[in-house]
């Protein structure tokens, strides 16, 4: 039996690999922007700007199993801060940089609810794969 678009139906094994996939881009989103919180540019074009991942719903109507896939990962619209350091090498003419404006907690946040729900479809597969063998015995038995 396939999927409607050809594609063989979709297993809850196939759902908590892409549910697990879609944590680590998120979680590789939020640690890129973590560790460029502090960073700062001549110009608020150069500025760092937060990667932010979208998200969509993979329905697999054979099986009515919906899943998630990364429709992107794109640049954050945020506007660069704006600091005064004449010091710095990178300070215009005003002596101003560009600050990434990368809220550190929020990222923070980010990678800690990304990594509970990675570690939440971890526990799933290995209930599902559990059960699987569980059945497997039965029918054997």
């Amino acid at each position: 039996m396939s999927s409607t678009n050809g594609a063989p139906p979709m297993t809850l094994f196939d759902a908590a690999g892409r549910a697990m996939s879609a944590q680590l881009v998120r979680m590789n989103a939020a640690t890129s922007n973590l560790a460029n919180a502090g960073t700062v540019a001549s110009t608020a074009q150069g500025a760092y700007r937060a990667l932010r991942p979208v998200f969509a719903t993979v329905l697999d109507a054979t099986t009515g199993l919906a899943s998630v896939k990364v429709q992107g990962v794109y640049q954050s619209g945020a506007t660069p801060v704006r600091m005064h350091d004449p010091d710095n090498p990178l300070a215009d003419a005003n002596g101003d940089v560009w600050g990434s404006g990368v809220d550190e907690n929020a990222e923070m946040l980010e990678i800690t609810d990304a990594s509970r729900e990675y570690q939440n479809v971890v526990e799933a597969m290995q209930t599902a794969k559990q059960l699987t063998l569980d059945t497997m015995r039965i029918k054997t038995s």
